[in-house]
């Protein structure tokens, strides 16, 4: 009897008969469909430490103790000499003569005592590129410079100023006002102060910062235009 032949397949190549499983693959865990897995692209990589990390961590880290020492170091100094701001006062103004040129044009004559007061006990202050404005209203009528100079602690500095103002062009509203004063016997002035002030604390920090002062001064008429009221504030 004849037996029908298998035919070929168009996709018999495609099909590979499968190898039967001994019983030496199965004691040694084999099988004949496992693979080792194969690296994806995708799949994260063991991290790799750059060379120069550890000495950039080792640079800030150093950086930051250095930081954190200098720190605690100005704050001992700080709290042991606790400095202060030294104060600007008026002790006295003279106006000595005012007169207006042409109706507008202020001539004035102003002797001021001013004092310079360093409050710190443990501090001495150094004064430096100092000096003062006088104003009548918003008009800047005359200005001064002072001498550098030092105050110890606890010491007090007077300062001799002579102003004089020599035509100074004022507005229609300010020479109506400036008449309206001299005639009621109180005239009114702002005094203005820029300085520099650098305080030495144990020798080895120095501290330098800038200060405003500012008073304002109400003086009798000339001649004898004497200081009646004022009122002063340092500012840091």
């Amino acid at each position: 009897m004849l037996q029908p032949q298998l035919q070929d397949h168009p996709n018999s190549s495609l099909i590979r008969p499968q190898r039967e499983i001994t019983e030496g693959d199965q004691c040694h865990g084999k099988h004949p469909q496992e693979h080792p897995p194969r690296s994806s692209p995708f799949l994260p990589r063991d991290p790799q430490t750059n060379p120069i990390a550890w000495p950039a961590a080792t640079i800030c880290a150093i950086l930051l103790l250095i930081m954190i020492l200098g720190g605690l170091i100005v704050l001992i100094v700080y709290l042991i000499y606790r400095p202060h701001s030294p104060l600007f006062d008026l002790n006295g103004a003279t106006l000595n003569a005012a007169s207006l040129d042409m109706g507008y044009l202020l001539n004035v004559d102003v002797s001021l005592l001013s004092n310079f007061t360093n409050p710190n006990k443990k501090v001495n202050i150094d004064f430096s590129h100092m000096y003062l404005g006088l104003y009548f209203e918003n008009s800047l009528i005359s200005t001064q410079y002072l001498e550098p100079f030092s105050a110890a602690k606890g010491e007090t500095m007077f300062a001799n100023i002579h102003m004089i103002t020599s035509q100074v062009k004022l507005s229609m509203e300010e020479t109506v006002l400036f008449r309206n004063q001299i005639a009621n016997n109180q005239v009114m002035f702002t005094v203005k102060g820029v300085f520099r002030a650098r305080s030495k604390l144990g020798g080895l920090f120095k501290y330098s910062y800038w200060l405003r002062g500012y008073c304002g001064i109400i003086v009798s008429s000339p001649p004898t235009g004497v200081l009646r009221e004022r009122k002063c504030r340092t500012k840091h």
